[in-house]
């Protein structure tokens, strides 16, 4: 009998994801200190969609580390899973892996799926890491799952890359309006809207919070 393959969107806890939680309170108050600004925020009732610049490989469990209510589903380039062994284990973390570069529907399916299953949904619109703040270079997919998830985006800046033993900050935003543009209905032209208001969003972040080298 076939094996049932590991699916990252599902209604049980995962152990693993717990244990990395676990580590990660410990990184992130000792070796690669960060603070959440406004992390009162992230206690919003779940659906809802994060978008956040990405800056170091660690970035997704600092936020799994900050956002504590739920566990967290994101999305990971689909060249992080080599080998059975590392696929499984991001599975185990809830991360969707998605080809960055085509319509990947399976991944689409995975985020609708987690946003009707009423979780968090974690997104780097930018597909891989970038030093710089502001965030110019946003993959297709990203305009499309917000508009199509009705769910609320909150942004999240990263004022620097996770470095030892200097703080990052992340800072929570309000949520970006978007019921204007889904009454406009979802095609080309209301995502690259989107994918502005994702840019001008940040830009204005970078204004605000700074944008530390590391």
């Amino acid at each position: 009998m076939a094996k049932t393959s590991l699916d990252p969107v599902t209604e049980k806890n995962s152990i693993i994801y717990e244990i990395a939680r676990v580590l990660a309170a410990v990184v992130f108050n000792t070796f690669l200190p960060a603070r959440c600004i406004h992390r009162e925020k992230l206690d919003a009732e779940a659906p809802y969609v994060v978008i956040a610049n990405h800056r170091h490989a660690l970035d997704p469990v600092a936020m799994a580390y900050f956002i504590r209510k739920r566990q967290i589903v994101f999305l990971g380039k689909k060249e992080l899973g080599k080998g059975k062994f590392v696929t499984n284990l991001l599975t185990r973390l809830h991360c969707i892996l998605v080809d960055r570069h085509n319509t990947d529907m399976n991944a689409m399916r995975s985020c609708m799926k987690a946003v009707k299953m009423k979780k968090i949904l974690l997104i780097f619109p930018e597909g891989t890491r970038h030093h710089e703040g502001q965030m110019e270079q946003i993959e297709s997919g990203t305009a499309m799952i917000a508009l199509r998830s009705k769910a609320p985006i909150i942004p999240i800046y990263f004022d620097r890359k996770l470095s030892l033993f200097r703080r990052t900050n992340l800072i929570v935003g309000d949520p970006i309006p978007t019921e204007d543009l889904q009454a406009e209905g979802i095609n080309t032209e209301t995502c690259e809207k989107m994918n502005e208001r994702l840019r001008e969003t940040f830009r204005a972040m970078v204004r605000e919070y700074g944008d530390k080298k590391s």
